[in-house]
């Protein structure tokens, strides 16, 4: 198998190659059963959920309304302009091609 060093070397941390290059052999755990039981005992309960996305909530940078404003303006202005350009690409690629077309 063909792989590049940075290939290589992430395998080689990753415990799959050796420092050949040749595959390690590795015993097959069952992961699952562990993150199964991990999972629904790290479960919340619908309230204790809404309490912390409350609390997250909180914690965000929310912007104030002339940014909000500001911010608008600009995505409406870039929206328009990206219309226009491709608008006028798509006009001349018609004309172009029916020029093509025409000889």
């Amino acid at each position: 198998m063909a792989m590049n060093r940075e290939q290589k070397r992430m395998m080689q941390r990753q415990g799959q190659v050796d420092a050949d290059g040749a595959p390690v052999a590795q015993s097959r755990q069952p992961q699952r059963a562990t993150k199964a039981s991990s999972a629904t005992e790290a479960r919340a309960s619908a309230p204790q959920f809404l309490r912390e996305v409350r609390s997250e909530l909180r914690k965000v940078n929310w912007p104030s309304r002339p940014e909000v404003i500001q911010y608008s303006i600009i995505v409406l202005i870039v929206i328009v302009v990206m219309t226009a350009l491709i608008g006028v690409f798509d006009y001349g690629f018609g004309k172009a091609v029916l020029w093509v077309i025409e000889r």
